[in-house]
Formats: C-alpha cells, sequence, structure tokens
C-alpha cells in the first residue's frame, strides 16, 4: 500500500501543474487577442502607414493591456484561495477572529480585482481606437 503522504503530493504537483498550464494558455491567449488589436487610420499623418512614433506606443499600449489582463487572471485566482482559506479557517479549524480577518482581505482583493476589471475594459476600448 502506498503512503498517503505520497498520494497526496502527487496530487497536489498535478493540480499545480495543471494551474500552471491553464495559466500560460490563459497568457498566450491573452497576448493573442491583444496582437490582433488593429491600428487606426486617424492616427496617420497622411492616412498611410502609422509613424514609428505611433506604433511604439500601440505596442506599448498592447504590452500594458496584457500585463494587466495577467494580473487580473492572478487576482481572481487569489479570490479563489482566499474564499476557500475562509471557508477552513472559520468552518474546519473554528477560528472566527482569523475568519473574519481572511474575510477582510477577501474583501480587499474583490476591490482590487473589481477596479482591475474597469481598467482593463476602458483600456482595451482606448488600445482599440488607437
Amino acid at each position: 500500500m502506498s503512503d498517503p503522504r505520497n498520494a497526496a503530493h502527487d496530487k497536489k504537483v498535478s493540480h499545480d501543474k495543471k494551474h500552471h498550464e491553464e495559466a500560460e494558455a490563459k497568457h498566450a491567449e491573452t497576448s493573442a487577442s491583444s496582437e490582433a488589436l488593429p491600428i487606426m487610420a486617424e492616427d496617420t499623418p497622411s492616412g498611410g502607414n502609422p509613424s514609428p512614433e505611433a506604433v511604439a506606443i500601440h505596442e506599448g499600449s498592447l504590452a500594458v493591456l496584457a500585463q494587466m489582463k495577467d494580473m487580473e487572471f492572478h487576482s481572481r485566482a487569489n479570490l479563489e484561495r482566499l474564499s476557500t482559506l475562509m471557508l477552513t479557517v472559520e468552518d474546519d479549524l473554528k477560528q472566527k477572529d482569523f475568519a473574519k480577518s481572511v474575510g477582510d482581505l477577501f474583501s480587499a482583493q474583490d476591490t482590487v480585482q473589481t477596479q482591475l476589471t474597469a481598467f482593463i475594459t476602458a483600456y482595451q476600448a482606448e488600445c482599440a481606437t488607437v
């Protein structure tokens, strides 16, 4: 019979690997969708090719957008972890005082998540018009 600690470790390693692969896939998807945003003709001086400065600014904006989307993805994961920890501390460990502290952390992270999502939406709209 195998040691249950080995089974738990194997399960954790496979879960972490799966999460890491999902994060990389999400990041690749975000990068691909960000690169697909067109550069509009209104930044071009004569309606032809955009100036090198405009292209550099647009590429920089897309890089910032991709990083913000990555932060939002990790923020969402932090919310999920905090909710699990809050339930564990409150229900399993019966530590009500600490559960309140974890709840406060959850609220703060939820505020960050909401603000990140709003920023990404506005910034993505701005990148689409540039």
